[in-house]
């Protein structure tokens, strides 16, 4: 497995790395725990060194499983989580305050089964608590050892440099991918300027780019937010179906699959983007992990953004209400 550095100053990881809130978050019905603790030490066993998961899918036992999974592992591995939400429960609010800071990283330090984290990202902005406060509050268990580094999830740009000024952000993770394209508005210019890695979740657009869903495709499973999630509703796959149609003929041309595309497009953007795909069957885990030895040059991309740029994305990426977050 190919191996990138989070940033100026963040760890060295897998090129690409396992996004775990599937395995019993959010994706239908919930894995056995042997059977996704077997398939986090397989994908380990591939090369996959970066695990990422946060309180808030369980919520905590997702923290769980991964700390049961990677304990033998732990000091070949990369583990992120993630805080930000009273309880570990999004539909409560938001709670960034420092004290609550400390007291998720403790809680989650026993799940994960070990004495530090290697990242630590605050799963949304809060706008009720400074972000210099929040970026202190980590700098300090850094200080204490709990914490090696800082990052930010879909955090703007205000934001990020107002954390990074105070703690060095090793890695901001946010939506990015051959559908989703916002960071490259702005965002991706200012992680690059100051030298932090971006780690790119949902890269295969909760499925839909893996070429495998048509309008027809139903989520019948009660905790399968896709169900509600306004882009996967059947009247946008429907419309969407020129982004996979232009995906697959990429992926005939070079003897690939759709998600294998998806993966190295985002892996030719930029030496320092990570994508987090998520997967509970060892088949789609081996055929993600392929997209490593699939290379584009830059004309290449040229070709590919000339072909979206003729191609709208239609739906929004989060019901407003309730609440749902990655």
């Amino acid at each position: 497995m190919l191996k990138r550095k989070l940033g100026r100053h963040g760890p060295e990881v897998s090129a690409i790395g396992f996004g775990c809130m599937g395995l019993n978050h959010h994706r239908g019905p919930a894995m056995r725990k042997d059977d996704a603790i077997a398939l986090l030490r397989a994908a380990f066993d591939r090369g996959i060194t970066f695990f990422d998961t946060a309180e808030v899918y369980g919520p905590f036992t997702n923290e769980e499983i991964v700390g049961e999974a990677l304990a033998p592992l732990r000091d070949q591995v990369v583990i992120a989580t993630k805080f930000g939400f009273k309880g570990g429960r999004p539909s409560a609010g938001l709670d960034s305050r420092p004290e609550s800071i400390r007291r998720m990283v403790d809680a989650a330090l026993l799940r994960l089964k070990t004495d530090r984290i290697d990242i630590l990202y605050q799963h949304r902005v809060d706008p009720d608590v400074p972000m210099a406060d929040v970026a202190a509050t980590v700098k300090d268990l850094i200080a204490d050892g709990k914490v090696l580094h800082f990052g930010l999830s879909e955090a703007d740009d205000q934001s990020i440099r107002q954390a990074h000024a105070v703690q060095p952000v090793a890695a901001l993770q946010s939506e990015y991918s051959l559908w989703w394209r916002h960071p490259e508005e702005s965002i991706l210019s200012t992680v690059e300027e100051l030298g932090i890695g971006f780690v790119a979740y949902s890269p295969l657009g909760r499925g839909f780019l893996s070429g495998t869903m048509s309008e027809n495709t139903s989520f019948v499973a009660e905790n399968d937010q896709r169900k509600t999630n306004p882009y996967l509703s059947a009247e946008n796959r429907a419309a969407n179906q020129p982004i996979i149609d232009a995906i697959r003929a990429i992926a005939e041309e070079r003897k690939a699959t759709a998600a294998q595309v998806a993966l190295a497009w985002l892996l030719a953007r930029k030496p320092w983007i990570v994508p987090i795909p998520g997967t509970t069957k060892l088949q789609r885990l081996e055929e993600n992990l392929a997209a490593t030895s699939l290379e584009f040059s830059q004309r290449d991309l040229e070709k590919i953004d000339k072909v979206f740029s003729t191609i709208t994305s239609h739906g929004d990426r989060y019901s407003q209400t309730p609440r749902v977050v990655k």
